[in-house]
């Protein structure tokens, strides 16, 4: 992990973050009104970032040069023991393979966020993170208060993984310039995602965007049709209503 432990390696990393700060930002989705941003930010190969991000929130990953990996891992913003399962993420839908209608399931049974658009197909449930991609989130994590046993397995987005019929996984890596994926979030999250190599494609990185802007109506129609979707879904709506209900009493 990089030291951030005295003065002269703190300065060090305090301007190589700062570096990175001029480049252009991201490109807003098409159709998204710029006052309902929440985040925004162009993450550049070896970077991360961080955000507490609210329900009903539209995150868009993408791949502007084709050669990024986002390793993802969220956390529920209020009880962050509350976490991505990736096994039940992919052991729920019946499916190791992101695409549209996707869940991102908590170790509770929730629904931390749904993936409802996809044009790269190209992602990764089953390896983890690199060393360096775990360094990078950690770094994320510790500015959210977070400890490295916080963290648990990650999902890299843009450089897919397939599974071979002896068991064997095969890099498949990325779709393309321009490849994106979206999320929307079903309950508040702390999002931390790290721009660094894939275990199995060690090929450098480059630059990733990251946007995220208020979305509330999108919640109202369920996004997958799957039993196994409707019953997370409704385990999260009743948590929601009876959390919400708490605060208000």
């Amino acid at each position: 992990m990089t030291s951030t432990a005295d003065t002269s390696s703190a300065r060090a990393h305090a301007r190589s973050q700062a570096a990175a700060a001029h480049l252009s930002g991201p490109t807003l989705p098409e159709g998204v009104d710029s006052a309902k941003v929440t985040f925004a930010q162009r993450i550049p190969s070896g970077g991360y970032a961080n955000a507490v991000l609210g329900r009903g929130t539209r995150v868009r990953f993408s791949d502007p040069k084709g050669a990024a990996c986002a390793h993802l891992f969220l956390l529920r913003a209020e009880s962050p023991w509350e976490r991505l399962n990736v096994a039940d993420t992919v052991k729920v839908p019946w499916q190791a393979y992101l695409g549209q209608g996707h869940p991102l399931l908590s170790d509770q049974g929730r629904v931390l966020a749904t993936v409802v658009a996809d044009s790269s197909g190209r992602h990764d449930t089953l390896c983890g993170p690199t060393p360096a991609a775990r360094d990078r989130l950690l770094l994320a994590g510790v500015k959210q208060g977070l400890e490295p046993r916080d963290l648990g397995p990650t999902i890299a987005l843009f450089r897919g993984v397939r599974v071979e019929s002896d068991g064997g996984l095969t890099p498949t890596g990325s779709a393309g310039a321009g490849a994106a994926l979206e999320l929307l979030i079903q309950l508040p999250v702390t999002l931390l995602v790290a721009n660094a190599e894939h275990p199995l494609d060690l090929s450098p990185t480059t630059e990733l965007d990251l946007v995220a802007w208020s979305a509330p109506e999108d919640l109202v129609t369920p996004h997958n049709t799957d039993p196994e979707y409707l019953r997370a879904v409704e385990n999260t709506e009743r948590d929601w209503t009876a959390r919400t209900l708490e605060t208000l009493a």
